[in-house]
């Protein structure tokens, strides 16, 4: 039987790479940090990393490397259970804890991914006789969730507050229940930031709930690093808080829901994702905490981020460049063609700096990029010479 579908999927594979369009995945043999030393994938050797979600470089900071070994001793592995079994210890709710106060919501519930806690949020909140209102370039992530639940599907233009608001007329219109607006805080590809503020708005003159996947945003985002609803300030107005520990907090693995106490106690009892899902390793939990620890003093951490965010961009931009306006930490330099984003992000790795490509389906078709994310690890020489590099490989690509 498999005959037949070893062929069908090797022309499928086969397309992909015609198409510029396959993902290589290179390895390397250090820890995750500003520098890494790439060993199978692409060129050996050690190499600039500009493509990492470490953006406060806490992946391999020594302190949050000590609590993980403490933790390893005292509450072992892994909990081989789910939560409402055996799987909870008391680190996994003094992170809960935690969270919520930093977050400035009622409650927090762990998840094993932050895909997982997007997972499992609309099934549980939202039936047939509810609207949930989504943004167009959403994670894939929030869009997977919201095909789990039998809600009906509003989708409003990315960041656009008319468009926004015709959906949620219609879906009021159309006798909706619960009306729930979902939006990035940042959204991934573009780093574009969401106007969190004028969603709350409309949010309030419509009776709809909001929340907000923040993943590109915890940690660094925000005066206090709380992110966009700090950002916008309206953290008392946010019902809903997605994100993930493995980013800016700390880099491992881990997901979030933080939200109104009711919300939180019905995931408990209903999101399936929480339910059948293994608890978080407790290293990682405790880890977390570390981490918590070292956001309350890291003003330097975000200070440098932004100083070597604002070089980035503002040198690329001088090279002739085309980089998408902000002054998130993402930065995309925008291409267009798949197969010249590919070969460009090669060249970029020849000559010490890692970073990736991105076509079609991960975004648009005709709007390749190199996504370029900035790290608080990055030194300004780092940041110099990968612009350096990025003119380099235009060159020869060009010749």
């Amino acid at each position: 039987m498999f005959d037949s579908v070893r062929d069908d999927l090797r022309t499928t594979l086969d397309e992909i790479r015609a198409a510029g369009l396959h993902k290589p995945e290179r390895v390397i043999g250090t820890p995750q940090s500003a520098t890494v030393n790439v060993t199978a994938g692409g060129r050996p050797g050690e190499v600039l990393n500009f493509c990492a979600n470490n953006y406060l470089g806490l992946a391999d900071h020594p302190e949050v490397i000590a609590a993980a070994h403490e933790a390893l001793d005292r509450w072992g592995y892994g909990m081989a259970s789910v939560r409402f079994i055996c799987g909870t210890q008391e680190v996994h709710k003094e992170l809960e804890a935690r969270l919520s106060a930093f977050l400035g919501q009622e409650d927090t519930i762990l998840y094993s991914s932050c895909f997982d806690a997007n997972g499992g949020v609309f099934e549980t909140l939202l039936g047939p006789e509810d609207a949930v209102i989504s943004d167009a370039l959403n994670h894939a992530s929030i869009i997977d969730g919201i095909r789990l639940s039998k809600a009906r599907r509003f989708r409003y233009a990315n960041r656009d507050m008319a468009d926004l608001e015709r959906q949620l007329k219609e879906a009021a219109e159309g006798g909706a229940r619960r009306k729930l607006i979902v939006t990035d805080g940042v959204f991934s590809m573009d780093g574009y930031v969401a106007p969190l503020d004028e969603i709350c708005d409309l949010a309030d003159r419509y009776d709809a709930m909001v929340m907000v996947d923040d993943s590109h945003a915890v940690g660094f985002v925000g005066p206090g690093g709380r992110g966009t609803p700090e950002l916008h300030g309206v953290m008392d107005r946010v019902d809903i808080i997605t994100g993930t520990l493995g980013k800016a907090l700390g880099g491992a693995s881990g997901g979030y829901v933080a939200a109104r106490a009711e919300i939180v106690a019905l995931l408990r009892q209903r999101s399936r994702p929480y339910l059948f899902s293994n608890t978080l390793a407790p290293v990682i939990a405790a880890a977390s905490l570390k981490v918590l620890d070292l956001l309350e003093s890291a003003d330097d951490l975000r200070t440098r981020l932004a100083a070597n965010t604002a070089l980035f961009r503002r040198r690329m931009t001088e090279e002739g460049f085309e980089i998408l306006p902000g002054d998130h930490a993402i930065a995309p330099v925008m291409i267009g063609d798949a197969t010249v984003a590919g070969r460009l992000a090669e060249l970029l790795l020849e000559r010490g700096v890692y970073v990736i490509g991105f076509s079609y389906p991960v975004v648009p078709q005709g709007q390749a990029r190199i996504r370029v994310q900035l790290s608080a690890a990055h030194s300004t020489e780092d940041v110099h010479r990968a612009v350096d590099a990025f003119v380099a490989a235009r060159a020869e690509l060009d010749a």
